[in-house]
């Protein structure tokens, strides 16, 4: 299977089924007049049309980098009206991106306010009025330092849910320092975890500490706090620390472990690169297969597919054999090219898959067929996920500037158009450039 590079990707990420009706299956095409901007404009225009599972949830998102944009972009995704809270300028945190390419930003209109300016309390105050929640990422205590902590804002708000999502947690004695998902994964265990034997680990991308121990268990945590506070009337702080949620996604390990059944050092274990069976491999032609046959029965399929009589191989779970066993895996490897060997293993539950580069991902069949990834405003991304079968979530809007959608916003919170001016004219609220 050759995997091509093509520029563009289908215009409809998701069919509704011909059984389909109503307005909750409703699927927005950015091609048609009104679809390009329908899912972000919820917020700004009170379109009360659904457009996921948490259409009628309303989130301030006080801007940030990394896991808290990620969050806010997942439950935008799925149908929340999340209203985006920007600085002016740039915060010199993260990378400089063009507005246009923050992914992390779509779906969701922005508004950009001096939070150093007095009166930008009682505006963002205001704009929390029938929100059932807030995502801020600041370290400890800025929020609180800003005026807008978690007292005061319960205090007036007492349903409101107080998502905050840092690297070391609220408290604890690195709480105040600064970091990176490289740091909290380093200290959760996840990092030395990872790498070949007697290597130095190797950083799995800023996946497990950002995104995985991070956006999604704040995702969550507000979500089950937003249930909680609509069955008791009370709203309360999430305390999402990257550090946690990296060490929980080690409970397996740490079962495997006291099981016995990690015995080895890093790059040395079942699931780890360790297993000939669980590993990359290279091919003729310079690129790579991924081989998960963990299983007996697929551990047979891989075997056969590689042409071998298993009576000539050492038995599977033979530790002590695993070198001479990689060794005749990756020899065979190496005779056929990536896309011959997906051709061999194609529709066998051998679990063997070529290893894509980014910008082929689009051409394999099975993420075409899902429409994993779609385009909008002529960019490639992936597709909201997960799926639902009724309400289904429109597709994201692109991205706008900082400020895009000032004034709207607040008219839409009940800001008189002398109030906007006003605070258009004292530089609390700034407007994107033109």
């Amino acid at each position: 299977m050759a995997y091509a590079r093509p520029n563009a990707l289908r215009t409809c990420w998701r069919q509704p089924s011909p059984e389909a009706k109503g307005p909750s299956h409703r699927i927005t095409d950015i091609s048609s007049p009104d679809g390009g901007a329908v899912l972000a404009q919820q917020a700004v225009t009170g379109d009360s049309r659904p457009m996921g599972p948490l259409t009628g949830i309303r989130i301030i998102e006080i801007a940030g980098i990394g896991p808290a944009p990620y969050c806010a972009m997942v439950l935008a995704d799925l149908g929340a009206q999340v209203i985006r809270i920007d600085r002016p300028r740039h915060s010199g945190l993260g990378l400089a991106t063009p507005a246009h390419l923050e992914l992390l930003n779509r779906g969701r209109p922005s508004i950009a306010v001096d939070l150093k300016q007095p009166a930008a309390v009682e505006t963002i105050l205001r704009l929390l009025d029938g929100a059932d929640g807030l995502i801020e990422g600041m370290r400890p205590g800025v929020m609180e330092r800003l005026g807008l902590g978690p007292d005061i804002c319960l205090a007036r708000f007492p349903k409101l849910v107080y998502g905050r999502v840092t690297g070391w947690g609220q408290d604890g004695p690195l709480s105040s320092t600064a970091g990176h998902d490289i740091n909290y994964i380093a200290v959760a265990g996840a990092l030395g975890a990872i790498g070949r034997p007697g290597e130095r680990p190797v950083p799995p991308l800023n996946l497990i500490g950002d995104y995985g121990g991070g956006a999604m268990y704040l995702a969550v945590g507000m979500l089950a706090a937003i249930l909680s506070a609509r069955t008791t009337g009370v709203g309360q702080v999430v305390d999402a620390a990257m550090v946690d949620g990296a060490a929980q996604l080690m409970t397996i390990f740490t079962a495997l472990a006291a099981a016995g059944r990690w015995p080895g050092q890093r790059g040395d274990n079942l699931l780890d690169g360790g297993a000939p069976f669980y590993d990359t491999y290279e091919t003729q032609d310079g690129r790579f297969v991924a081989v998960g046959a963990i299983e007996p029965k697929f551990y047979a399929q891989l075997i056969q597919g590689l042409g071998f009589d298993a009576a000539d191989l050492p038995a599977q779970y033979d530790r002590s054999q695993w070198p001479t066993l990689r060794a005749r895996f990756a020899a065979i490897f190496r005779a056929r090219t990536r896309d011959a060997w997906t051709t061999v293993f194609g529709g066998t539950d051998a679990c063997v898959s070529p290893v894509l580069d980014r910008d082929e991902v689009s051409s394999d069949p099975h993420i075409a067929a899902r429409q994993t990834l779609i385009e909008i405003d002529g960019l490639a991304q992936p597709a909201p996920a997960p799926r639902f079968s009724h309400t289904v979530p429109g597709r994201p809007t692109p991205p706008v500037a900082d400020g895009a959608d000032s004034r709207t916003v607040l008219r839409n919170a009940g800001f008189t158009p002398q109030e906007v001016d006003a605070l258009i004219a004292a530089r609390v609220v700034y407007e994107a450039s033109p």
